[in-house]
């Protein structure tokens, strides 16, 4: 059972969401595919236990040796990246258009590392992220990497959680495809609202559950109100409104999940949503056992 966090544009609180889910939830493997800025790792005390780099593209190398400065592949080139027969890796995309112009064959694509994935073992469970190299581009092949390392620890029926991107990329695409639901996690504002649209738009082309969270509910009720009525026009779950909370910002610089803050009017809203959840998954996809609340009487 894979539930992707989802947001329409960033700082919705996605990642904050998606960590207070994975600790109110039972056995449950963490996948963080915002590749291009990944966070989710920084809540927890771990150990990598497996790192591995990885290679999502290709580049292409001019042979000195055999190249006579012909200037045909920098002409070729669409994206400036060959000059004075020397090839940019920073601009180069792979396309292996100069491959093909090159009368001396002296041009090849190599394999191009990108990232360096890891597989961080915590005393909560399993984390697969990666850290990408500089100037390498967040991949749609990275996050299904990502997904398909993180299940060789998932246990049968347990829950996976994946902290996606924000926006309606590549990325985004590839952590949607083939899971089983979504939450969206929306603010009440014009930006959050529009892309809120985008990205509903997107999943319901994936034929995934959608379900919406209004984080910040509280700061223009009037928008709060506009998307409550795109979420029963589209027939969507409304599973949470969270209220604007101060203690959210200290259990980020604290580097604590915020249902350990009991005080907090967000950890008792994101309490409350996570019944909601429980209740939809025992519906609609008849999970029991991977969502039962942990012994430690989190909730």
């Amino acid at each position: 059972m894979e539930l992707v966090v989802l947001s329409g544009k960033g700082g919705t609180g996605k990642t904050t969401i998606a960590t207070a889910l994975s600790e109110l939830a039972k056995d449950v493997v963490r996948i963080d595919c915002d590749v291009d800025a990944p966070n989710l790792y920084l809540f927890y005390k771990g150990v990598d236990i497996e790192k591995k780099s990885f290679y999502g593209g290709k580049k292409a190398v001019i042979n000195e040796e055999y190249c006579n400065k012909c200037g045909k592949c920098e002409i070729i080139c669409k994206f400036n990246a060959i000059k004075n027969c020397m090839v940019d890796d920073f601009l180069c995309e792979g396309c292996g258009a100069c491959t093909l112009v090159c009368p001396e064959k002296a041009i090849e694509l190599v394999e191009d590392k990108s990232a360096e994935t890891f597989i961080t073992s915590t005393d909560k469970g399993i984390i697969s992220r990666a850290q990408m190299d500089i100037g390498s581009d967040g991949s749609g092949k990275l996050v299904t990497f990502l997904r398909n390392n993180g299940k060789r620890f998932s246990m049968k029926d347990a829950l996976t959680i994946i902290d996606a991107s924000p926006g309606i990329g590549c990325a985004v695409i590839s952590s949607v495809t083939g899971s089983d639901a979504v939450l969206l996690v929306t603010e009440p504002t014009k930006s959050g609202l529009e892309d809120l649209m985008r990205v509903t738009a997107l999943c319901m082309n994936f034929g995934v559950f959608i379900m919406v969270c209004i984080n910040k509910y509280d700061i223009n009720h009037d928008i709060t109100m506009e998307i409550e009525r795109f979420v029963i026009e589209k027939g969507l779950a409304l599973v949470g409104k969270i209220p604007y909370d101060d203690t959210v910002i200290k259990s980020i610089n604290e580097l604590k999940s915020i249902i350990y803050y009991e005080d907090s009017e967000a950890c008792r809203s994101v309490k409350e949503m996570w019944v909601n959840i429980k209740n939809i998954f025992t519906k609609n996809f008849k999970m029991e056992e991977c969502i039962n609340e942990k012994s430690s009487g989190l909730l």
